[in-house]
């Protein structure tokens, strides 16, 4: 939703004249700039020794890839492949042809074109948490994630611009596997125009979901490859692994022109090495060889370069994120994205168990990691708890309060002549005070960020109200926001379609996933 907030209306003769003259406050949440200069972690000399080294990796150690059709597009480029042990060893020549035709930016077609979203340096888009097994609230608990938990959690995105995509929020394991995929983009379509995920879970699936989503959108075939309308997220496994689903996935959406954001998922310390410079060139490798494969497959597919690098607890074995290390981490990571110079994601996050301080304080240092690092996409920058294994309503609710503020940022403060306000100077003598200025009375309604969740009273007046924390009342937040229910105007013969669509398929047998 837009920012509107308007002055209370008055009663008698006087209230239409005063709906009509009241000065509304409105922010643009959808189409957001990164403010901030990017920060490095690393000398420019150091980051080009990384990028090398990743490229050495690939052409003399080589990566894993278990998808035969993968390998032969490989070999096909010139690769050297290792049938018998999958491995293939990339020369640097083919990865730089791939970086220079992967699109340096990407127009992303959502339900409606006031929601498009434009991945490119500079650019700044927010996800919520997303991928957790597990949802969790103060009312119902923690519990599996379920259909309508999916359900109420993509309201829950769609209200808020400041998260402009879709991601897959949480799993509804009560949904069988095979039609899962039907579910999850239904609800996505029906209860949001926001830019949608589609999961890479084996070509089947893949090909029903863009199916769905092009009749749905009413594109034709041509419209549908010529411009991205859903995007994946491929995972390595690290280190130095490319499974079948996820290179299945690369080869589907570069063939049919949809965005692939890829990300290896690396602990230093785990699956990479322990050192900020060692995980990332890792993860560096990893994601120049899906990129190329995009490439290899569709030249100028569009793809996003990602990465999720944080540390492990050494004690435990557990992830831990918001950390000195996360925050390094993203800084590298964006100075690579700038160095090959394509759009890139990266992440927040929490492993705190609920939301709480921790939670708070862990989210917020990741977030501005990414920040600083100019990561296009934040993922995991709303809800997300647990290291992923749950997201929380309350979280969700509390982080958007946040990301809100940073949105705000995004617009710049402004100085000119009506904002220095010397006539306002004027007007109050040494000792006054400025509420009553000509100034302040024009914008005292339009001029601050009004809270969503924050409490801005004293003592008295929050104890009197119920002493309610923030959790709390994070909880009427999001329970306000599902009685109202809202959703975008639809089509209903594309809604009746898309039921037709999935009652056939799923009489059929629908899709089960690949592995």
């Amino acid at each position: 939703m837009d920012r509107e907030i308007t002055r209370p209306e008055r009663s008698g003769r006087r209230r239409k004249r005063d709906a009509a003259s009241t000065p509304v406050r409105k922010t643009n949440y959808r189409q957001l700039k990164n403010p901030f200069p990017p920060m490095d972690v690393f000398s420019a000399d150091q980051i080009a020794n990384m990028h090398a080294t990743a490229l050495r990796t690939l052409e003399d150690l080589g990566i894993k890839v278990i998808l035969p059709e993968a390998r032969k597009i490989f070999a096909a480029a010139g690769a050297r492949v290792d049938e018998a042990t999958e491995m293939v060893f990339i020369g640097r020549d083919i990865v730089d042809a791939a970086l220079a035709s992967a699109p340096r930016s990407i127009d992303c077609r959502a339900g409606h074109r006031d929601r498009d979203v434009l991945l490119e340096l500079g650019s700044l888009v927010f996800q919520p948490g997303a991928g957790a097994p597990h949802a969790t609230d103060l009312e119902r608990g923690r519990r599996p994630g379920r259909g309508v938990d999916f359900r109420e959690l993509v309201q829950l995105t769609h209200h808020f611009d400041v998260l402009q995509m879709m991601p897959p929020l949480i799993e509804p394991q009560d949904i069988a596997t095979n039609v899962r995929h039907y579910f999850t983009l239904d609800a996505q379509l029906t209860l949001s125009d926001k830019f949608p995920f589609v999961f890479s879970r084996g070509t089947p699936q893949v090909m029903d979901s863009f199916e769905m989503l092009r009749d749905f959108r009413g594109v034709s075939d041509e419209e549908f490859a010529a411009n991205p309308y859903c995007y994946t997220i491929i995972n390595t496994n690290s280190p130095r692994t490319l499974d079948i689903p996820m290179a299945q996935g690369l080869i589907d959406f570069a063939r049919a022109g949809q965005v692939s954001i890829v990300t290896p998922f690396t602990l230093m310390g785990a699956m990479a090495p322990i050192t900020v410079a060692g995980a990332i060139t890792l993860s560096h490798c990893e994601a120049l060889a899906a990129i190329t494969l995009t490439q290899l497959t569709r030249a100028g597919a569009p793809v996003c370069y990602g990465t999720f690098t944080s540390n492990v607890d050494m004690k435990s074995g557990a992830p831990a994120f918001g950390t000195p290390s996360h925050f390094q981490a993203s800084l590298a990571a964006g100075q690579l994205a700038r160095f090959i110079g394509l759009p890139w994601r990266s992440a927040a996050g929490s492993a705190s168990n609920i939301n709480d301080v921790q939670a708070a304080n862990e989210n917020q240092m990741g977030l501005w990691g990414c920040l600083m690092a100019g990561a296009t996409v934040i993922i995991h920058a709303a809800g997300w708890l647990e290291g992923g294994l749950s997201v929380s309503y309350e979280k969700l609710i509390a982080d958007v309060e946040v990301l809100n503020m940073v949105a705000e940022l995004c617009s710049g403060a402004q100085a000119g002549s009506d904002e220095i306000g010397f006539d306002a100077l004027s007007e109050v003598n040494p000792g006054g005070h400025f509420f009553a200025t000509g100034q302040t009375m024009a914008r005292y309604n339009t001029e601050f960020y009004e809270p969503i969740v924050h409490d801005y009273a004293n003592f008295g007046t929050w104890t009197e109200r119920g002493a309610k924390d923030a959790s709390t009342r994070a909880t009427s937040v999001w329970k306000g926001i599902l009685a109202a229910d809202n959703r975008p105007d639809l089509d209903e013969a594309r809604v009746e379609s898309l039921r037709r669509f999935i009652e056939k398929r799923t009489a059929e047998g629908g899709a089960p996933p690949e592995s």
